[in-house]
């Protein structure tokens, strides 16, 4: 099989949530050669962004994210490994993502996390009832540029405005951008509190963040730059 055809055969499971045959297709292009950043930004990836397209056109619902996903990951397990262990191949951001402290709802940010690690981001995952201290903690500890905050209850939006205002406190806002969703949220709310970005869905969330990383990745070379001048 070629190179191609085994890539393809990755994002083809992906997108129809083949959890059991992912890893063997994983390990089958390993041995054939195919780089481990080949097999995400070229088979995996492709197959997630399929998948978040077929969810934003609501031919896709909760059921089927969860499953291509699970077949994603179970693909990463093999890969992943490979990737540290032979090199290649850069994230082009890292995230961490949770779900404030108060709520438990995180359906909406598994999706988002998925999606994110499909497109080859490093997502750090706090979970669900998060306090504000470990998103700062995430950022301190692996150099992340955005934070994700989601939560579905009216009584739990405080918990964004903390972690808002301790990154202004240890002067991390503006080097650590934040992005909010969630049933409960609004862009209006996120104005009020100083978020960076509101994602009204996960797919627009995933677009937003990718958006807020580029602008810090381009902000910084202008820096760079200027700083060589």
């Amino acid at each position: 099989m070629s190179k191609e055809e085994l890539l393809k055969k990755l994002e083809q499971l992906v997108i129809e949530g083949d959890v059991d045959n992912a890893p063997a297709a994983a390990e089958e292009a390993l041995d054939s050669g195919v780089t481990p950043w080949e097999c995400i930004q070229d088979g995996l990836s492709k197959g997630m962004e399929t998948v978040g397209r077929l969810y934003e056109e609501h031919e896709y619902f909760l059921p089927e994210v969860l499953l291509s996903a699970n077949a994603m990951y179970a693909a990463l397990d093999i890969v992943l490994p490979q990737l540290k262990v032979r090199g290649g191949g850069e994230s082009p951001g890292t995230v961490v993502i949770g779900v404030v402290e108060g709520d438990i709802h995180d359906i909406g940010k598994n999706i988002v996390k998925a999606l994110l690690t499909g497109a080859g981001y490093n997502v750090i995952d706090k979970g669900r009832n998060v306090p504000a201290e470990e998103f700062l903690k995430g950022v301190k500890e692996e150099g992340a540029q955005v934070i994700a905050m989601s939560t579905l209850m009216t009584p739990t939006l405080e918990s964004m405005r903390e972690v808002e205002d301790k990154l202004k406190k240890e002067g991390l806002k503006g080097k650590t951008r934040t992005i909010i969703g969630g049933a409960a949220t609004s862009q209006t709310f996120a104005g009020e509190i100083g978020s960076d970005d509101y994602g009204e869905d996960a797919q627009q969330a995933v677009d937003k963040v990718k958006a807020l990383i580029a602008d810090i990745t381009a902000a910084v070379a202008a820096v760079g730059e200027r700083v060589e001048k």
